[in-house]
Order: structure tokens, then C-alpha cells, then sequence
């Protein structure tokens, strides 16, 4: 099922920074993320993102969800890069969909 195939993703807080990922993850993570995340204030807090996207996560790809908190900021950080996401300045911080 694993591609191996790599994209780059974007770093919101390093701006010009690329790093590859695999592609798989990537993408099923931000599937993931997108369905769990409101489109309006206020929006889901890291922990509460975490707990979201891990019942939407293939055992394949995320094994009883290791890595999962890895992926979801790596995935948290390029969607913000990408506007796709915004992080709002409360404490703690929360993020939803654009």
C-alpha cells in the first residue's frame, strides 16, 4: 500500500524551508486533520486535533497511531504555511480550517 513516494511540505515558522515526507502519510494525515478540524472559532486545540485524527488513520500507514503526533504537526505547520489552516493566538493554541 506504501508508495514511497516523497512531497515537500512547507514550514509556517521557517519560511523557505522544504522537507520531504512520504507522500502516504502525508496526505492521510492531512485527510485526517481536515475532516476533525471546524471551520470557525473557536478551534481544536493540539491534543484535542490528536485525538481526532487518529480514528481516522489507517493501521497501515500509522500502527495503533505511532507517529501520529509527529505527522500531525509536521502536516499542522505546511497547512499553515499553505493558508489552509489558521492558528489562533489563544492559550492554549487552537487551529481550524480557513
Amino acid at each position: 500500500m506504501v508508495s514511497g513516494q516523497k512531497i515537500e511540505i512547507e514550514n509556517v515558522t521557517s519560511p523557505g524551508r522544504v522537507t520531504r515526507v512520504d507522500a502516504d502519510k502525508y496526505e492521510a494525515m492531512k485527510r485526517a486533520m481536515l475532516t476533525i478540524l471546524p471551520a470557525t472559532s473557536p478551534g481544536l486545540t493540539a491534543a484535542e486535533m490528536l485525538e481526532g485524527v487518529i480514528a481516522h488513520l489507517s493501521d497501515d500507514l500509522f500502527p495503533q497511531g505511532a507517529k501520529a503526533g509527529w505527522w500531525m504537526k509536521g502536516v499542522q505547520l505546511d497547512l499553515e504555511a499553505k493558508n489552509v489552516i489558521a492558528r489562533e493566538n489563544t492559550q492554549p493554541l487552537r487551529w481550524h480550517k480557513l
